[in-house]
């Protein structure tokens, strides 16, 4: 238990290297083996003992939790890296389409979320909020411009992307997914 006042202790590179290895590997083997796949296995797979593993992840829960908080991490990281360095447009089309990644990570380790002993809530409860100010930044920026029209909105958009979840997942389903931005995004231009 830390103390009151006190910072965590940074990770040394090699534990930072051990760790985001181990969360590389929990994300596939939860797409490969399933959300039943044992800590051990996790560990076995990223080379490293099981000691290290728990010493990051004591529990199931926490090593599912920090799979998908990384993968909002991307997310929001995305946002920010398109700004600053894309025209609105692109910025928005790179955006959605790094949308789609997360959406079909989230599908992969859903089961595995769905086993956690919290439930599913407690970990989806910052995603909302997270993604939809990222859409809105982007779309805002987008309709600034004058290359999308003002009446759509980033919500909009999230609602139809959100619809690709009820078509189950296929072998084209992320090239369909990215269509479908191109879809979208062509809806909303400005005429």
């Amino acid at each position: 238990m830390s103390k009151v006042g006190v910072a965590p202790r940074r990770l040394r590179a090699d534990a930072l290297q051990n760790r985001e290895r181990i969360l590389q590997v929990a994300k596939q083997a939860f797409t490969e083996v399933g959300p039943d796949v044992s800590l051990d296995e996790i560990a076995k797979l990223a080379v490293v003992g099981p000691g290290t593993l728990y010493r990051h992840f004591p529990t199931r829960d926490a090593l599912v939790g920090e799979v998908y908080r990384a993968e909002l991490e991307k997310l929001q990281a995305a946002e920010q890296r398109f700004s600053a360095s894309l025209p609105p447009l692109e910025a928005l089309r790179a955006w959605m389409l790094t949308f789609v990644d997360y959406m079909a990570t989230k599908l992969i380790i859903l089961p595995a979320i769905n086993l956690m002993t919290c439930g599913p809530e407690k970990v989806f409860e910052q995603s909302g909020p997270l993604i939809t100010t990222a859409i809105d930044s982007l779309m805002r920026r987008a309709v600034e411009s004058g290359d999308l029209r003002g009446d759509v909105s980033g919500m909009d958009m999230l609602r139809a992307l959100a619809g690709l979840w009820a078509v189950a997942p296929t072998e084209d389903w992320a090239a369909s997914a990215r269509k479908m931005v191109e879809i979208l995004l062509l809806g909303a231009r400005r005429v």
